[in-house]
């Protein structure tokens, strides 16, 4: 758990002596992002681009690990590690910077981090990554948080074959056969592809949430995401709810993907989120806060972790839709992709000073009233870590 602002935990109210020590636990391949901000346009072939800014952070999953622990969630990550210079900077700005549990985390030893250099401009990004597989260690299973392939990122919920079963007397198996329990799991679905430890840690009483990345194959076929059955919550966004629900409507095809899941949130982009509460009926709609963009690297897994932050502490649906949105736009605002996840520190920040501007809409400031239950009266100056130019400064 991220020490920014100590004692704000969201779920205090919540807590009990049998709880599970995990609140969240996601798996996926780490990356060392590299990201590079203030190109005036996108690099032309056969030229050289100059950027204004540059910063290196952990990426890939570590994103969404980042904005759960920078929220006061206790966070458990499974992944490989590089035993390079990349992969130890990677694992300390995780464990020591951030405070993840690292302990389903594994270094192999010759394998190099997968790397990711990332190219913003014109308020989106372009993205160039390479990385191979990680061996398996010796004597368990496929690792968590491995590659898929040979330059193909396993996607944030990717986990190997369970294989056979542990014999007698061997010891407690660990993950991806047996995840720890935990308050919620996210994962990410692909078409045709299950992971067994989703419906294990659903069955262990864990929250799943999910999201989805481009079919490829084009089907876009619901019954082609095995995973969803265990969901709790689907967070697409507009275009893959549409296709996925052959619906022309971003608000319509929430409705009908609430069918299928307790929880259906749908991303707007510069429009906001709607979500429905499939049990109930009830849909909730929230407009974007408008703020000029840095870098949009991790915008989305700060949503989801925002998100998840609001379920996990029973708020009303729409608080959970305000408070994700806040999150990812705060995150927009910094480039570094994990370190660029705002912590309550910075929600403080925001609070105190958009009510001190005279033009604001008090129906908007309305909007984040739930807030004042949970900062503190008075904030520390931010920011937290930061993306830095370079790493293995030797002071």
């Amino acid at each position: 758990m991220s020490t920014d602002t100590p004692g704000i935990d969201p779920l205090q109210a919540l807590r009990a002596p049998r709880d599970p020590a995990c609140d969240v636990f996601l798996t996926g391949p780490v990356f060392l992002d590299i990201i590079f901000t203030g190109l005036d346009s996108a690099p032309v072939r056969g030229t050289e681009s100059w950027a204004r800014g540059m910063g290196s952070s952990p990426g890939g999953v570590a994103n969404m690990a980042t904005a759960l622990a920078r929220l006061g969630l206790h966070t458990s990550l499974a992944a490989a590690f590089g035993d390079d210079h990349y992969g130890e900077y990677c694992r300390d700005a995780l464990e020591q910077g951030e405070g993840i549990d690292l302990s389903m985390a594994h270094t192999v030893p010759g394998w190099h981090s997968p790397v990711t250099v990332s190219m913003a401009y014109e308020g989106e990004r372009t993205m160039v990554s390479h990385g191979h597989e990680a061996p398996a260690p010796t004597g368990t299973a496929a690792p968590a948080g491995a590659l898929a392939s040979a330059g193909t990122p396993a996607s944030t919920g990717a986990a190997a074959s369970t294989g056979a079963a542990a014999p007698t007397g061997a010891p407690a198996p660990a993950f991806p056969r047996c995840p720890p329990r935990a308050r919620a799991a996210i994962a990410s679905l692909a078409p045709g592809r299950s992971e067994p430890w989703v419906a294990t840690a659903a069955r262990n009483g864990a929250l799943i949430f999910a999201d989805v990345g481009w079919d490829e194959t084009g089907r876009w076929d619901l019954d082609a995401l095995p995973d969803l059955a265990h969901c709790e919550a689907f967070l697409p966004n507009a275009e893959e709810a549409m296709r996925y629900t052959r619906t022309d409507c971003p608000r319509a095809a929430a409705h009908a993907l609430a069918e299928r899941v307790p929880l259906a949130v749908v991303t707007l982009g510069a429009e906001g989120a709607y979500a429905v509460d499939g049990r109930t009926g009830a849909a909730a709609s929230v407009p974007a806060i408008e703020v000029e963009a840095l870098d949009p690297t991790g915008a989305g897994d700060v949503f989801v972790a925002g998100f998840v932050t609001g379920t996990l502490a029973d708020w009303p649906l729409a608080d959970r839709l305000a408070f994700a949105g806040l999150t990812a736009a705060l995150s927009v605002q910094e480039f570094g992709g994990s370190l660029s996840a705002p912590g309550w520190a910075e929600v403080a920040a925001w609070w105190q000073l958009i009510r001190t501007c005279a033009s604001q809409d008090p129906a908007a400031l309305e909007r984040y009233a739930f807030l004042d239950d949970l900062l503190p009266t008075t904030a520390r100056a931010w920011p937290l870590r930061r993306a830095v130019p370079t790493i293995g400064f030797r002071q």
